[in-house]
């Protein structure tokens, strides 16, 4: 397996960066996601429009153009060559003189098999709320302190997933975004404090569906016909429960289902 660091393809167990880079010593840094169907990159345009967007958002200029990173991106691909895969690119504070001011950013662009389980939309998941929210959430960063600072608390009640929330409405999930169906079968998703995720915008140009975005607030959750989380690894994954409360009769509902079944990919 290997990796690319600043530009050089290199094996995995050479993959390193120091220990002054901003991402160690301060979490400074951002990354985005995305998978590979058959060696294919899925959605790349709207991955790398996002990875830039939070690059200039965390004011981390790496050097490279678009032409470039996708360039390296399929040298990966095919050094690999694991026909279905996750592909991150990191992108890091850089050696910091001093462990606080950015320096040169670090690129980091790993790869490792991923196969998607669709089995897993019948099974479902269930969330339990917590009042936060994510600094900069509009900006994938590498800071994931809360969520799993959290862990602990997810077990002791029963859950899978934390739901965010903050003065009132619903966010996002840490690794997701959150959708409800409403007893008038119109699908909503948080508009605002979000990150924009990739499979969210899919979901919002799709045709034949009430969908909008909208402020949600934790009372629309008691009435809400169905709920799922969205996600590049899940796709649309049923919240079967929230707080302990069943969501609808507790199974996947027949929204949540049709918009499973349109996103072929």
């Amino acid at each position: 397996m290997y990796a690319i660091i600043n530009g050089a393809l290199v094996p995995n167990e050479n993959a390193k960066i120091l220990i002054s880079d901003l991402a160690i010593q301060r979490g400074y840094g951002i990354f985005d996601y995305f998978r590979t169907a058959n060696h294919q990159p899925l959605f790349l345009d709207d991955h790398l429009d996002r990875f830039y967007r939070s690059a200039t958002e965390m004011r981390l200029a790496n050097g490279l153009d678009r032409a470039q990173l996708e360039t390296m991106i399929r040298q990966l691909i095919e050094k690999n060559n694991i026909p279905d895969s996750g592909i991150r690119i990191t992108l890091t504070g850089g050696y910091s003189e001093d462990g606080y001011l950015p320096a040169t950013p670090n690129l980091l662009i790993t790869q490792s098999a991923f196969h998607f389980n669709a089995a897993n939309f019948n099974t479902g998941t269930t969330l339990v709320t917590y009042r936060h929210q994510r600094q900069l959430p509009q900006v994938k960063t590498i800071d994931y302190l809360q969520a799993i600072y959290l862990q602990p608390f997810i077990k002791e009640n029963n859950a899978n997933d934390v739901l965010y929330y903050q003065n009132a409405e619903i966010t996002e999930c840490p690794r997701s975004n959150f959708f409800l169906v409403t007893e008038k079968n119109e699908v909503v998703t948080p508009s605002r404090n979000i990150l924009q995720g990739i499979t969210r915008k899919r979901i919002l140009s799709l045709k034949g569906f009430n969908i909008k975005e909208a402020i949600v607030t934790p009372d629309h959750l008691i009435n809400a016909k169905e709920a799922f989380i969205t996600s590049t690894t899940k796709k649309v994954l049923p919240v079967l429960k929230i707080n302990g409360k069943t969501i609808g009769n507790g199974q996947p509902g027949e929204i949540s289902r049709a918009i499973f079944n349109e996103l072929a990919d």
